[in-house]
C-alpha cells in the first residue's frame, strides 16, 4: 500500500477543489496513483450530480464580458442551489472561467459550450459535474447568449444578479455602459418594435380588446383603442423606446442620437437568475 503524504494530499486539494478528507480516501482508493484519485474524485462528482439531478439550482451567478476590442460578448449563467455557494469567491470565479471559455471560442448555442474544453482534461460539462461533488450542490450551466458588433458594452447588476450585453453601431463606451445599465433595471422585451414576436403583439391586441370591452367602449372603437395600448406597450418594454433611467424626457433611442448622431443600438442579450 503507498504511502499518502500531506503534501500529496494538499496537491490533489488545489487542483480539484476537493475537502482534505475526500482527496485523502480517494488518494488511498487510487493507490496513491495521482491521476487515478482524480479520477475518483471525479466519479464521485457524477454520483453527487446524479443524486441532486432533481433539485432546483436557483441561485447562482451571472457574468458578462467582453473581447478587448469590444467587438464580440458573451453572458452566461451558472446555477447553485443556495445563496451561500453563489455568494462563494471559488464559484464565482467558476462562473468567470467558463465565460472565458465561451468569449475565446464564441459558441454557436448552450450545448456546444458545454462540449469546449474548460481545461487540458475536462470539458465544461465535466467540470460542472466534477464541481457538483465537489460543492456538494447541484451545479449547472443554465443559460448562455452571444453578440459581435462592431461596439458591445457589458454590465453586471446587482451581485452577479443580472447580466447585459448592449451592441452599438460604433463606439461610445460611456453611451454603451448607460444602455447595458438600462437593459439591466428595465429588462426591455425586445430591442424595438420590430423585433417584439407576431405571438406577442396578437396577446398584447387582445388584452386591449378585452380591457376596452370590459371599460364599456363602443365595438367599433375595440381595435383603436387596442392598439393606442399596444403602442403604449413598445414604449415601455422596447429597449430603443423606452424612457432613459437618467433622462426621464428622452427614450433610450434619442439619448443615443444625442450623444453621437447616428448613433444606434442594433441588439442586446440580457440574462437573470430570477
Amino acid at each position: 500500500m503507498a504511502t499518502i503524504t500531506a503534501a500529496d494530499v494538499n496537491k490533489l486539494r488545489k487542483q480539484t477543489g476537493a475537502g482534505m478528507m475526500d482527496c485523502k480516501k480517494a488518494l488511498v482508493e487510487a493507490d496513491g496513483d495521482f491521476e487515478k484519485a482524480v479520477d475518483v474524485l471525479r466519479k464521485k462528482g457524477q454520483k453527487v450530480a446524479a443524486n441532486r439531478a432533481d433539485r432546483d439550482a436557483t441561485e447562482g451567478a451571472v457574468i458578462a464580458l467582453t473581447n478587448k476590442s469590444n467587438t464580440q460578448g458573451v453572458v452566461v449563467c451558472v446555477n447553485c442551489e443556495t445563496d451561500f455557494v453563489a455568494k462563494n469567491e471559488g464559484f464565482v470565479a467558476l462562473a468567470n472561467q467558463i465565460a472565458q471559455v465561451a468569449l475565446k471560442n464564441m459558441p454557436a448555442d448552450l450545448d456546444a459550450l458545454k462540449a469546449l474544453n474548460f481545461d487540458d482534461k475536462l470539458t465544461v460539462a465535466e467540470k460542472l459535474i466534477e464541481q457538483t461533488g465537489v460543492i456538494g450542490e447541484k451545479i449547472d450551466l443554465r443559460d448562455y447568449e452571444k453578440i459581435e458588433a462592431p461596439f458591445i458594452a457589458s454590465y453586471i447588476h446587482m451581485g452577479n444578479k443580472i447580466g447585459t450585453l448592449v451592441a452599438l453601431n460604433e463606439v461610445a463606451e460611456e453611451a454603451g455602459k448607460d444602455v447595458a445599465m438600462q437593459a439591466a433595471a428595465m429588462n426591455p422585451v425586445a430591442l424595438d418594435r420590430s423585433s417584439v414576436t407576431p405571438e406577442m403583439i396578437e396577446r398584447e391586441l387582445e388584452i386591449g380588446r378585452d380591457q376596452a370591452r370590459q371599460e364599456g367602449k363602443p365595438e367599433e372603437m375595440v381595435d383603436k383603442i387596442a392598439q393606442g395600448k399596444l403602442n403604449k406597450f413598445y414604449k415601455e418594454t422596447t429597449l430603443v423606446e423606452q424612457q432613459f433611467i437618467k433622462d426621464g424626457n428622452v427614450s433610450v433611442a434619442q439619448y443615443l442620437e444625442s450623444t453621437k448622431k447616428g448613433l444606434k443600438a442594433i441588439d442586446f442579450k440580457r440574462l437573470s437568475l430570477v
